[in-house]
């Protein structure tokens, strides 16, 4: 059984809380079809779950009756595959009137192309949203829910997939694990190896075809990079700005001289993304940011360097 369910709300709560009953891009009002119960969705992302690209699917269960959900899947043309739950034997249970969050790890974004020869864009993926999934009971079937991502989740990690591949086609950015000591000021320096990639081989067939010039090579800038809930820049040393980096370029590095952004007691306990490091940059005809990751290693002695600079208020 197939049939298509929509759900109205006065409006979304703050992120990173489920909703009650979630509103619909349609705007009709919630409405529950023969033999199936009325289930509402909303997508959302957790704090603990940015860096690894998992989404959560909150459903809600309208009605006064515990409802099982056997698995979901989430179809946009902001990714180019399923968005997949994929439950324990038995499923998960709704309880009535409740919201659970099943989190889904994001599929591979499709990426706009290059702007065509009138300078518009081309291929732009469609970010409408369809949510299949399995119920049961009353009578078992699949529902297919339009949801609402009233924070914007699934077109902010299309564009930064998307610009983060396109930056990476340019160059690899390797942060160096140690972290090296400023002496004074309760300050320390990280560094970011920055490393061009080669161009293709002029006159590869699969990039160039025959007779044609060259093409130029592709370019990114840094125009700036922003400090995070756990770090932040030293005013008297600021961090770089519009820097170019060019395919083929030299290697160079980033030096950021940073302190603690915050020193109370749960900075470090409480970390999620401080050691996500985000550049502001244009690259292929977009802005964006870019996310570089400390890694294991410069993130411990990140952590330990804020635990030291704060003194008694980490303990």
């Amino acid at each position: 059984m197939l049939v298509t369910l929509v759900s109205c709300s006065p409006g979304p709560g703050p992120e990173g809380s489920p909703n009650p009953v979630s509103a619909s891009s349609s705007g009709s009002a919630s409405t529950a079809i023969s033999g199936l119960p009325a289930i509402s969705a909303q997508i959302n992302q957790f704090r603990d779950n940015y860096a690894h690209q998992i989404i959560e699917i909150q459903l809600t269960n309208n009605t006064p009756e515990p409802v099982t959900v056997l698995d979901a899947s989430l179809h946009s043309g902001l990714f180019s595959a399923a968005i997949i739950w994929n439950s324990d034997a038995g499923g998960i249970e709704l309880p009535a009137r409740q919201t659970k969050s099943l989190p889904a790890k994001l599929s591979e974004a499709t990426c706009t192309r290059a702007a065509d020869a009138t300078g518009g864009p081309t291929n732009v993926p469609s970010d409408k949203l369809m949510l299949r999934i399995t119920t049961q009971p009353a009578v078992a079937g699949q529902a297919t829910l339009e949801p609402v991502d009233p924070h914007g989740v699934l077109t902010r990690n299309n564009m930064e997939q998307c610009v983060s591949k396109a930056a990476e086609d340019i160059a690899e950015f390797r942060p160096v694990p140690e972290l090296d000591a400023a002496g004074k000021g309760g300050t320390a320096v990280v560094r970011i190896r920055i490393l061009p990639k080669l161009p293709p081989q002029e006159g590869s067939r699969s990039t160039q075809g025959a007779g044609e010039p060259p093409r130029e090579p592709r370019v990114l800038t840094i125009e700036k990079i922003d400090g995070t809930p756990l770090i932040a820049e030293e005013p008297s040393q600021p961090w770089p700005r519009d820097l170019e980096v060019r395919e083929g370029g030299p290697a160079s590095e980033l030096r950021l001289v940073i302190r603690p952004a915050r020193c109370d007691p749960h900075a470090v306990a409480e970390d999620k993304v401080g050691t996500l490091f985000p550049l502001r940059i244009t690259v292929a005809g977009q802005q964006g940011v870019f996310k570089v990751d400390a890694g294991a290693g410069l993130r411990g002695r990140i952590h330990d360097f804020v635990i030291s600079t704060c003194g008694p208020q980490q303990g």
